[in-house]
């Protein structure tokens, strides 16, 4: 990409993260735990519009977990940047905004060294909903004894790679033992062949994680015909702007409830406020009423809980 070559990488590299950092938030109030406004003096906020899950009702607007972390898909400076925001102390706050904000339930992975926030968030008497991601069916039960998730789903990237391998029964079985701890059981993917698959052999799944871009896709795979990428650093993934579109056809498809996740496509989309709010109406226009988006969301600088509580209120039905 022009703008990238040697000379003027590093300028460019830094306005770009930083440009993606502010994430739907320019001309918003700046909300820092250290020098912005005190979130514990703040009122909570009316509820999202919400879809079933189960037996649950969750908002529309699911707080996801790869800020947290430390998973940008923009470059090792800004995992780097996250991980180091991210601590226990900050993640437990940005939870518990979430929550006032009015979202109710958070995606959560156990790869972050912030996992001890998962347990003060229960000590805290909070009421956010719990969706795992798990690439082990081992870590199933004692994740299940500990944090008392509604729902755990097998991880999207691991299982591309296992269909792709051939061996789709492994997550089959991931699913069947998570139904054995009493939860709902979802399956993640990133190619939307994957969740056709799920749904037209009748796996016994209660949702899926839907990428919105097919970043696993094999390098030795042609791009889709006439297919342009976004704009972004070059990290070894590839965001396509027809992959949206591809996958979303497959969630209108199937039955079960969709979690639709990377909708701004990991910063790439957040250039500037309209291009923010384009594309969480693109995603709540072409995923079903019955669906909901994950968002990760990094408010070191600016506030982009507020901002995208507020595109879900204004985009998103209510079903």
């Amino acid at each position: 990409m022009g703008g990238y070559e040697a000379g003027g990488v590093r300028h460019c590299r830094r306005r770009f993260l930083l440009r993606c950092s502010a994430v739907a938030a320019a001309g918003l109030s700046v909300w820092d735990l250290g020098e912005g406004a005190e979130p514990e003096r703040q009122q909570p906020q009316a509820p999202l519009p919400t879809v079933a899950l189960g037996q649950y009702r969750i908002t529309r607007l699911i707080a996801g977990s790869n800020p947290i972390c430390g998973f940008s898909y923009l470059g090792r400076d800004m995992d780097q940047e996250m991980r180091e925001y991210f601590n226990t102390v900050n993640t437990l706050e940005f939870l518990l905004r979430c929550q006032r904000e009015g979202i109710n339930a958070h995606q959560f992975s156990v790869a972050s060294k912030a996992e001890e926030a998962y347990d003060r968030l229960r000590e805290s008497g909070a009421q956010m909903q719990l969706i795992g991601l798990l690439r082990d069916r081992d870590q199933i039960k004692p994740l299940a004894q500990r944090l008392a998730p509604i729902a755990l789903a097998h991880h999207g990237g691991i299982t591309d790679r296992l269909f792709m391998e051939g061996r789709a029964s492994v997550v089959r079985d991931f699913v069947k033992a998570v139904k054995d701890q009493g939860l709902l059981a979802g399956v993640s993917a990133h190619n939307p062949d994957c969740i056709k698959r799920v749904a037209d052999e009748g796996w016994e799944v209660d949702f899926f994680m839907t990428c919105f871009y097919y970043i696993t896709r094999p390098k030795d795979q042609p791009a889709p015909t006439g297919a342009e990428a976004l704009e972004g650093p070059d990290v070894g993934y590839r965001f396509f702007k027809g992959d949206p579109a591809a996958m979303c056809r497959v969630i209108r498809q199937v039955k079960q409830p969709c979690l639709a996740f990377k909708i701004l496509g990991a910063g790439r989309l957040c250039a500037d406020q309209e291009m923010v709010r384009q594309a969480f109406r693109f995603a709540f226009e072409n995923i079903k009423p019955t669906d909901a988006v994950i968002v990760g969301m990094y408010p070191r600088r600016f506030d982009q809980i507020k901002v995208n509580t507020r595109y879900t209120r204004e985009l998103a039905t209510v079903e």
